[in-house]
């Protein structure tokens, strides 16, 4: 008899989620840096999501495992950039190379958004609303403009809510064995269509 293991996801998409939201409450000029946000990031946004994609590679999810244990080893380095210098362990990053950092992270995160093709469209939103947040993210700080840093964390926050979204949505349709928020319909693979046609 073949094991039954739990979907990890929503404790990945949740500690996205939850980080990603809060961090782009500061991007959107609400509140400064915090310790709640470094705590974040650490734990949720870092730990949960690297537990989730250990527990995708039991499941033998590819996708899963690359997204989760990246992003949230993602929220581990941007913590270690902002606290290392003021622990006198490093100098500061110019923001310009910061920018370098983020474009980094848009491009990964474009090619997983790809990767979505045949998943729901709620994760599809996901992907795609996280390619948008990092190349805004990255062109504030190229350009050192303000605006656009605040129209990336508005974006943000819209980002980390569909994160946040779609985790309950998944728990609670298999909680309830139906559909109770919906997260759309899971496009047929090319294979199918192929054979369809």
């Amino acid at each position: 008899m073949s094991e039954k293991l739990a979907n990890p996801a929503p404790l990945g998409l949740m500690g996205f989620g939850m980080t990603t939201v809060l961090l782009n409450i500061h991007n959107a000029g609400f509140f400064p840096i915090s310790a709640m946000i470094l705590a974040m990031g650490l734990c949720y946004g870092g730990l949960a999501q690297i537990i989730a994609g250990i527990m995708e590679f039991k499941r033998g999810n590819t996708f899963g495992v690359t997204a989760f244990i990246s992003y949230g080893t993602f929220w581990w380095s941007l913590v270690f950039l902002i606290v290392m210098p003021s622990m006198g362990l490093s100098t500061p990053t110019p923001e310009a190379y910061m920018g370098w950092y983020l474009l980094m992270w848009g491009v990964f995160t474009l090619f997983m958004m790809i990767g979505t093709v045949n998943y729901p469209r709620a994760k599809q939103f996901v992907f795609a609303s996280l390619t948008v947040l990092f190349f805004l993210l990255a062109a504030r700080d190229f350009t050192g403009s303000a605006l656009i840093g605040t129209i990336a964390g508005f974006e943000g926050i819209i980002c980390g809510a569909s994160a946040i979204y779609l985790a309950m949505a998944t728990v609670l349709n298999e909680q309830f064995g139906r559909v109770v928020l919906p997260i759309g319909e899971k496009a047929k693979p090319a294979a199918t269509l192929k054979a369809a046609a």
